[in-house]
Order: structure tokens, then sequence, then C-alpha cells
């Protein structure tokens, strides 16, 4: 809805400028200044509202997310799959498939993904013994 808006409003600008090319051959100075001025302004707020408020909004969840991790969750760090083992002020620990454990920083963590299952755990349990 705002990106329409922010649509009409170029064009209506767009067409001012071509109506002053017509009419008046060159806008005056005031008119000029202000015009880009206004341009500008309307970039700005495309930046803000299309590109930066919306991944600072992902950024904000994402960081609530890794605050809220807990043990068993599974997680995705680098790329690397795994269960979360023990978690520490900077840091997590993260047990892969075949039973490693491997120490991630909590800001590598791109997904967190629903908490493993409590079968699934135990049998996890019974194969690293």
């Amino acid at each position: 809805m705002q990106f329409a808006i922010i649509l009409a409003t170029i064009c209506q600008l767009l067409l001012c400028t071509a109506s002053w090319a017509q009419d008046e051959g060159a806008p005056p100075a005031d008119r000029g200044l202000t015009q880009t001025l206004v341009m500008f302004a309307i970039v700005a707020l495309f930046f803000y509202f299309i590109i930066w408020r919306p991944e600072q909004k992902r950024r904000k969840a994402l960081e609530q997310q890794r605050s809220a991790l807990k043990k068993g969750d599974r997680v995705t760090a680098m790329g690397t799959i795994g269960t979360v083992m023990r978690i520490e002020d900077q840091t997590v620990i993260i047990r892969m498939y075949d039973g490693s454990k491997i120490e991630f920083l909590k800001a590598a963590i791109s997904e967190i993904h629903p908490e493993a299952s409590a079968s699934e755990l135990k049998e996890r349990e019974k194969d690293e013994d």
C-alpha cells in the first residue's frame, strides 16, 4: 500500500517536470532546487521503508530467538545442523548427527528449528553410549 503511494508520488513529480519543460522552458531556480530535494527525500524514504526497516526487524527477531535459545533446540550455524547441548555467555556447544560436539558463537546461528522431540533426544543419547 505504501509502495503504491510512493510510486504515484514519483509519477506525479515526473509528470510535473515534463509539463514545466513544455510550458515554461526551464523551471525557475527555486523550483529546481525544491524538486531535487523532494526527489532525494523520496529516495531516502524508499530505502528506509523497503530496505533498511525490514532488515532491522529481521535482525531484531533473530536476536530474540538467540537469547531464548535452550538446551535441546535444533539450530543451523554456518550451514551445520545440530542440537544445542550447552549454552554459555557468547558461545553454544552443538552436537552433530554423528555425536561430535562443536562450539559456535551465538552470532553464527542463522536458524533455530523447533525443539527436538524427547524420543529423538533419548535415541541420540543411546547412540552416544
